[in-house]
């Protein structure tokens, strides 16, 4: 990092000792500490300027715009021609050490970009910004190849703005980072678990849950993941989370402890907003070391599967502080599913709203079509809104998620939903389980295994599938569903009083879920408990009035065995 002091001999005519008393002042209270705390070493000063090298390039990229920033508050009330202004070049690139000192093209470089820039501001290179883009939360704006004296080629320079962004997760097209970029992801790292057994030989246990939790975080295309390689570099020290988060350029961390006792093994995990401090999940696994690697497979499907909603809950609570003209398209999707997975026509209503916006302000943005297409097929599935209507754009929407992207599973969700309304109950399994191909660790795709195969009478399959669901994920919003589906599987295998008690736990979970109402009136009914059948009837009716036989038939995807069979616990509740 090279750095100067915009116009310094003009402010040095002018006062000279009021200038010096000022640049020392500003080097004791702020850049000096800033280095510091971004383990900077200053190799040397010049008068005005000053060379500093980083182990870090995030950390110098970081300290730069801390410190521009801290001058522009500095700056505040002292007249133009009296400020001083410090302009700072950042580069990566081979150097010479000579003693205390370094040489060579990679200082040049930085010289040379901090002489392009203006008075209080950051230029790097392009394969600065190459490395920092998707770990940083500020904009670049893309300034082309400038040609530079005494550096043979043009160099790639890219200026900081120093304006507070969410992290990209992509490269960028034009000027990449901007707010309105579709593909901001939130990022996590995960810290190696700590080994606090006393056990040397539990060590590579440790680390292989770390690595597997990784792995498996980074097959959700929801966030950026931090990779392993960097988050090692932590393991065996005293770790400052918030710390670690700003020098990995994180929002959130989660940490962890493995502890063994005798042939058994306890792991703990925490997920931490780094940026608040605030704890967002915790939780503890127990298992038994007679086989390591099953254990580490399912207490990473668990560890993952929980993580999911939590993150995306955390992000629709920070981005509800905005304006959706603020928004980009992961922010708008992660609000629309915070509203979504409450579950109620009100909420789903407002949740397609908003996605609807997001495929109108990001077309190329394939979360949002594939989100708005399964928002719809489920909005039609339980009454929320009239199946004929959006069964055809919802195809479309599905299409053209998988046009842009053909490995987000949540695409493939949706195309399953689509083949599952038409009652093809083997192309809704195969397009289901492709998604979890993509996300192994997909709750919400088992789920849907098991409602499409409970829809087609095949109950003990589907019952495997939501067991599954419910390990992976126990406290996810979509349970409710999962578990209104548990209660169809034993509705069509006859066990009536099995399904009467897990209709009653999907709709005390979600009262405003009509499907759960339907299943717990016919399971009701069959197990011959007519009154209070009836009576659920009635709230059904208030919810949905225009509830009738014909419109189960169109609307509810029942195979035409298990429809029948539904039907008829439907009519001796009193259905027309």
């Amino acid at each position: 990092m090279a750095g100067d002091i915009a116009g310094y001999s003009r402010l040095m005519s002018v006062d000279e000792e009021g200038t010096l008393r000022q640049l020392k002042a500003h080097r004791r209270e702020l850049v000096d500490p800033k280095i510091a705390e971004y383990r900077g070493r200053i190799v040397k000063t010049t008068g005005d300027g000053m060379l500093v090298e980083f182990a870090s390039v995030v950390d110098a990229v970081r300290c730069a715009v801390d410190i521009a920033r801290g001058m522009r508050e500095r700056n505040e009330g002292v007249p133009a021609d009296r400020r001083i202004e410090f302009r700072t070049g950042i580069n990566v690139g081979d150097i010479i050490s000579d003693g205390d000192d370094i040489f060579g093209d990679g200082v040049n470089v930085a010289a040379r970009l901090e002489a392009l820039a203006e008075p209080n501001g950051i230029m790097v290179s392009r394969v600065v910004y190459e490395q920092v883009r998707d770990k940083l939360n500020f904009s670049f704006d893309d300034l082309g190849e400038q040609a530079v004296k005494n550096i043979p080629r043009p160099i790639g320079v890219h200026r900081v703005s120093l304006s507070e962004n969410v992290p990209t997760g992509t490269a960028g097209r034009g000027l990449v980072g901007s707010k309105h970029d579709a593909s901001v992801r939130p990022s996590i790292a995960v810290l190696p678990f700590n080994n606090i057994s006393g056990d040397p030989e539990q060590e590579y246990f440790a680390d292989g849950i770390s690595e597997d939790i990784i792995t498996g975080l980074s097959k959700l295309r929801w966030f950026f993941v931090i990779a392993r390689n960097s988050t090692f570099t932590y393991k065996g020290k005293a770790v400052d989370v918030k710390r670690a988060a700003r020098e990995l350029g994180v929002r959130y961390v989660l940490e962890g402890s493995v502890r063994k006792g005798g042939n058994r093994v306890r792991i703990t995990a925490q997920l931490i907003d780094a940026l608040t401090g605030n704890h967002i999940w915790a939780d503890r696994y127990d298992g038994n070391l007679t086989d390591v690697f099953e254990l580490q497979d399912e207490i990473t499907r668990k560890v993952v599967a929980a993580i999911e909603p939590k993150l995306l809950e955390a992000e629709a609570i920070r981005s509800q502080a905005r304006s959706p003209e603020d928004l980009g398209g992961w922010d708008l999707v992660a609000r629309a599913l915070s509203h979504f997975w409450k579950l109620n026509q009100a909420e789903s209503k407002l949740a397609i709203t908003i996605l609807r916006q997001a495929t109108q302000d990001h077309p190329n943005y394939a979360p949002a079509h594939s989100m708005l297409a399964f928002s719809l097929l489920v909005s039609t599935h339980v009454g929320w809104i009239p199946s004929v209507e959006e069964r055809e754009p919802a195809a479309q929407l599905a299409r053209r998620a998988m046009e842009l992207d053909e490995s987000d599973p949540w695409a493939f969700m949706a195309l399953g939903y689509l083949a599952f309304a038409g009652r093809k109950t083997d192309e809704a399994v195969r397009q289901f389980r492709t998604a979890l191909e993509l996300n192994p660790n997909f709750a919400a795709a088992h789920g849907y295994i098991g409602w499409a195969l409970a829809f087609d009478g095949q109950s003990e399959k589907a019952l495997v599938h939501f067991d599954q669901s419910m390990k992976m994920s126990p406290r996810d919003p979509f349970n409710s569903l999962v578990i209104g589906g548990m209660s169809a599987a034993h509705y069509m295998a006859g066990r009536y009083l099995e399904a009467v008690e897990f209709a009653r736990q999907s709709v005390e979970l979600r009262p405003g879920l009509m499907s759960a109402h339907r299943i717990l009136c016919a399971s009701l009914a069959q197990a011959g408990q007519i009154e209070e059948a009836k009576e659920v009837m009635r709230t059904l009716l208030r919810l949905h009035p225009t509830m009738t036989i014909a419109w189960i038939k169109e609307s509810v995807p029942y195979t035409p065995e298990p429809m029948s069979k539904f039907l008829e616990g439907m009519r001796k509740a009193g259905l027309e």
